[in-house]
């Protein structure tokens, strides 16, 4: 009579030394996923670039949250720049007001949503 773990004259693993099996190369597998993800994190290193050829930084950009505003999608007030469609009020002297690299208005909200709070605002140099 045929081994059990014997099947046409081949050997098959058992139960626990396929576990065994398995438990071995869920490591490498675990540090393949790892450095897969660590190195798709890490190759956005800048945000995504503006109409005109800058890139946004990645510290106001997740890929999506900018875009150029038309200039009268921003007043201006005694206390700060002012983003019409939420009302929201950026200090002049906030660190999220950077100046523009090509002379427009960049609007970096939450998500890049309308109704998105503001991360960075860039905008263009002021006459005097």
């Amino acid at each position: 009579m045929p081994h059990p773990s014997l099947h046409d004259g081949k050997p098959h693993l058992h139960a626990r030394s396929a576990g065994a099996v398995r438990r071995r190369s869920l490591p490498v597998l675990g540090a393949a996923l790892q450095v897969a993800l660590w190195s798709g994190f890490a190759l956005p290193a800048s945000g995504h670039d503006a109409p005109s050829g800058w890139s946004y930084p990645y510290a106001c950009c997740s890929m999506n949250d900018c875009r150029p505003v038309a200039t009268k999608a921003i007043s201006e007030r005694p206390e700060g720049f002012v983003i019409n469609v939420t009302g929201e009020v950026v200090p002049y002297r906030d660190a999220r007001v950077r100046p523009s690299p090509d002379g427009e208005f960049h609007w970096c909200s939450v998500a890049g949503g309308e109704s998105g709070r503001t991360i960075c605002l860039f905008v263009p140099p002021r006459a005097y």
